[in-house]
């Protein structure tokens, strides 16, 4: 493969066979990596377990200030470019309009980013952080009081806001740029153009989109396996079936069913009309929430909250904890870092391939102040509800996260004290966390074909059958086997080298920008000099 004119998209691509449409040496590398790592995470679940968590240790224990950094970097980049110059480039011709509308783009952004596990973490997450944090006992807060609730709501939406966002639209905008101003492929591989050039088309370029598809297909089938346990919970509360592991597993089976059959129609139609139906779905579950639980105290944690978080999210951000007994950033600001940059290659992929035609400074506000907005005001109303009946009607939702995280929202729903809305905003939870389940899942199966297929915005429907299916016999083998906390443990560890990634996309986009729209005053001059030494 030294031949660089030969090593084109189009000419890496089966013409014909089994293969074809597809990358075969990609496609036959992707399935071999995704058999041996569930091979050996299952020959020995405890050995294998014992190895990720080593390799996560080392690096929420050393490389702890590194992921603060990038993140970090990520976020301030974005915030330059949306105030920069190149705002009014468009990602795609001068002439071209956006695919999508802008409620349906929008729509499809919280699909990929977010999903289901704002519904249950929304609950779960602010009622671990009101038991005590850093940043509680630095401010010398009671635990468990109504400032707590206030302090944990800002530290959920730290978790889920602005730096994670950045992150996404770091690759997502670097793709688009790429894919739709110099028609490049889109695929990962495609972001690092200014750094490798042609031999984005070689074996490194192979290597960056392998790394892209596992962080793909098993951040996936972890979520998928993992998050099947408050569908399961839901279901039970409603009497319609056991919480046990096969019913798990059924439900496994549906799930990856409804998402491949969702990816085999496209973007255009199951990806979109479903993406639009959970965010509407979502907001009446959002309003209901803020009427039934006690109002006042929620919208006073919510505006509290969302004040603390803008008033604290740089130091918050650039916090590095120094005490080496203390593991609370390490469980949580760093896992969460690992896990964001982790998905970082699909969700960036998915959002730059729904966002053709967008400028950047239209994309860079969409994609990062929408959902962060969204998530102030979500984690604000979820987490307050769930203080507020905790602490006022002794609801036991403390309790039951700490028993089963899984379980926080339904016990919010059962102290309200309605008794006859528990059953129907019960099944409205349920069907939500399978909704938004299967949009995640019909988005990762076409972001993988779409890498595997070098960049084809439309690749072959068996493919996209294929990997959907995959996608849940992994999550379900993994369930079956105890493995998939040791997986989602090699996920976050496979977020290094993509860390590494994200600055070299730094540079190539930053130098790409000023190639394609040179700035007429001498300083640009002499820094784009600079950029080609």
């Amino acid at each position: 493969m030294s031949d660089q004119t030969t090593n084109r998209p189009e000419n890496l691509v089966d013409k014909s066979g089994l293969f074809a449409g597809m990358n075969k040496l990609m496609g036959i590398a992707s399935m071999v990596m995704i058999l041996g790592f569930v091979a050996f995470t299952i020959s020995d679940v405890e050995r294998s377990g014992e190895v990720f968590s080593a390799g996560k240790n080392f690096i929420i224990g050393s490389m702890d200030w590194f992921y603060v950094v990038v993140v970090n970097i990520a976020l301030f980049f974005v915030f330059w470019l949306l105030v920069s110059r190149f705002g009014d480039v468009k990602l795609g011709k001068p002439d071209e309009e956006p695919d999508f509308s802008t409620f349906s783009w929008i729509c499809m952004l919280f699909s990929a980013g977010l999903g289901s596990g704002l519904i249950y973490w929304g609950v779960a997450e602010p009622m671990y952080h009101i038991q005590g944090t850093p940043f509680i006992e630095q401010n010398g807060i009671e635990p468990g009081s109504v400032d707590a609730a206030v302090s944990a709501v800002s530290t959920t939406i730290f978790h889920w806001g602005f730096h994670g966002w950045g992150l996404y639209v770091l690759v997502g905008l670097c793709l688009a740029y790429f894919a739709y101003r110099r028609d490049l492929p889109l695929t990962l591989r495609t972001a690092l153009y200014p750094v490798l050039k042609e031999r984005i088309y070689g074996p490194w370029g192979h290597l960056i989109d392998l790394i892209g598809v596992f962080g793909t297909i098993f951040g996936l089938a972890t979520s998928l396996g993992l998050g099947v346990t408050p569908i399961a919970a839901g279901l039970e509360e409603l009497g319609w079936m056991e919480n046990t592991q096969g019913r798990q597993l059924v439900l496994v089976a549906i799930i990856t069913a409804m998402g491949t059959a969702s990816a085999a129609s496209g973007v255009g139609k199951g990806v979109r009309i479903l993406s639009e139906i959970n965010v509407m779905a979502s907001l009446a579950l959002l309003i209901l929430f803020l009427i039934l639980a006690p109002t006042a105290f929620v919208l006073g944690v919510t505006i509290s909250g969302f004040g603390d978080y803008l008033w604290n999210v740089i130091p918050m951000g650039f916090w590095i904890n120094g005490e080496p007994d203390n593991q609370w950033q390490s469980w949580w600001t760093i896992f969460y870092w690992g896990w964001w940059i982790a998905w970082c290659p699909f969700v960036g992929l998915f959002i730059a391939r729904v966002s053709k035609g967008r400028t950047i400074r239209q994309f860079c506000f969409c994609v990062l102040l929408i959902p962060t907005s969204v998530v102030m005001l979500w984690m604000g109303i979820f987490g307050g509800a769930a203080a507020g009946v905790d602490l006022f009607y002794n609801a036991g939702v403390v309790d039951a996260v700490n028993n089963d995280y899984a379980s926080g929202v339904y016990q919010t729903v059962a102290g309200f004290g309605y008794g006859w809305i528990v059953y129907p905003l019960t099944v409205l939870i349920t069907i939500l966390l399978i909704s938004w389940f299967v949009t995640s899942s019909d988005s990762g199966t076409l972001v993988m074909c779409t890498m595997l297929s070098m960049g084809d915005e439309h690749p072959p429907v068996k493919f996209r059958i294929f990997w959907g299916v995959t996608s849940g016999v992994v999550a379900g083998v993994l369930m079956l086997a105890g493995g998939l906390g040791a997986l989602q443990t090699a996920s976050i560890v496979a977020g290094l080298p993509i860390a590494v990634i994200l600055l070299l996309m730094i540079y190539g986009i930053i130098k790409a920008l000023h190639e394609d729209h040179p700035a007429p005053d001498v300083e640009d001059k002499y820094e784009l000099e600079f950029l080609n030494r």
